[in-house]
């Protein structure tokens, strides 16, 4: 990549670009530098790694990992974090050093940790990266056109109860099962932290994805809820122009996440959805996310997650929240799938079920 002197600062071309900023023209980056205290979320930042500590990898633009080492220089980005088995932490960049907050490049301030993690992975600022003009470069100014969401197009929203409660593959399997009964698919995470595991997953099972971060949002963590509606708006009316008959939009965390909860008790998002996939944890988790559920207008068209692994604790949801359990192969499996929720689409019926 050709280098663009500006004062005297140019962007090293070895510097690792991380996910979160894998839209960005790395050509318009002509230098760094700019007030680190004044940085703001969504900002990039070239940072130089100080320490080892709880990411030990970094999430590529490219799309896979790169192992880190004390020295590297990384593209990384402004932002916060949400995480209660992780780290929560904020977009605040210090003179003195930042931390890694998330594998997808995110660098903030730490505030809390689980006590399973690590110390954080310690980066040394080096500046924030700027245009031609002098300007801090933000993802925002590379996110994808706003769009508007047509009629026709069918939304399924999943939700969780928590981290780790089986979400994403509930999400991607139903997005893969609804594709093999041959409708056009596409999957949106709509809120979370940039990284690329569950987008990946999408791709993985045969399915186009975009997320929050092709908004322009490097995480939704204190972003304000109308921009979260207008990144959905964005990603999920975008999928319908490709042709995606139907699309699976994952929320992240769980149903007492701040924007979760937010978008859950009154949003375009919730009156938006045509049906919901609840992911539980447990037979407990399953119970008290249906009643939660319920409780917003957003009764669930079945449950999934971990607990369907127990088929004891399938028993005991089902008996207890009257909503079917759904497994993944169940989730995965057109015969079983479109039983439960064939009433509830918007697109046309006339679909065969394809063998997988």
């Amino acid at each position: 990549m050709k280098q663009i002197i500006f004062n005297q600062k140019v962007v090293p071309a070895s510097a690792k670009w991380a996910f979160t900023a894998r839209r960005v023209n790395r050509r318009d980056a002509v230098g760094y530098g700019g007030d680190l205290y004044n940085a703001r979320a969504g900002d990039l930042v070239l940072v130089e790694v100080e320490s080892i500590g709880q990411h030990k990898k970094l999430q590529l633009a490219e799309g896979r990992y790169s192992v880190s080492y004390k020295g590297d220089l990384l593209v990384v980005v402004c932002g916060d974090r949400y995480a209660p088995d992780q780290f929560e932490g904020f977009a605040e960049i210090d003179y003195d050093g930042c931390d890694m907050l998330a594998g997808g490049g995110i660098a903030g301030r730490m505030e809390a940790a689980h006590d399973k993690m690590a110390t954080p992975t310690r980066l040394r600022p080096l500046g924030l990266l700027t245009d031609k003009h002098g300007k801090v470069i933000n993802i925002a100014s590379y996110a994808v056109p706003g769009a508007s969401i047509p009629s026709q197009v069918t939304v399924i929203g999943v939700f969780g109860a928590s981290m780790n409660a089986g979400k994403t593959t509930a999400a991607v399997s139903l997005a893969h099962g609804l594709s093999r009964a041959g409708y056009a698919v596409e999957g949106v995470k709509a809120t979370g932290t940039g990284a690329f595991g569950d987008f990946n997953a999408f791709l993985d099972a045969g399915v186009p994805v975009t997320d929050f971060t092709d908004a322009g949002m490097a995480s939704t963590y204190k972003v304000p809820l109308e921009r979260i509606e207008d990144g959905f708006d964005a990603l999920v009316g975008g999928a319908a122009a490709r042709g995606a008959e139907i699309v699976v939009v994952e929320i992240a965390d769980g149903v007492f996440q701040a924007e979760t909860a937010e978008i859950m008790k009154d949003s375009r998002i919730k009156d938006r959805f045509d049906t919901v996939l609840f992911a539980a944890p447990d037979a407990l988790g399953a119970v008290g996310g249906v009643s939660i559920m319920q409780k917003h207008g957003l009764a669930p068209f079945a449950v999934s997650g971990m607990v369907t692994r127990s088929p004891l604790a399938v028993r005991e949801a089902e008996a207890v929240t009257g909503t079917r359990l759904l497994s993944r192969d169940d989730l995965i499996d057109p015969e079983k799938l479109l039983p439960a929720l064939a009433h509830l689409l918007r697109s046309p019926s006339h679909h065969a079920v394809q063998a997988a």
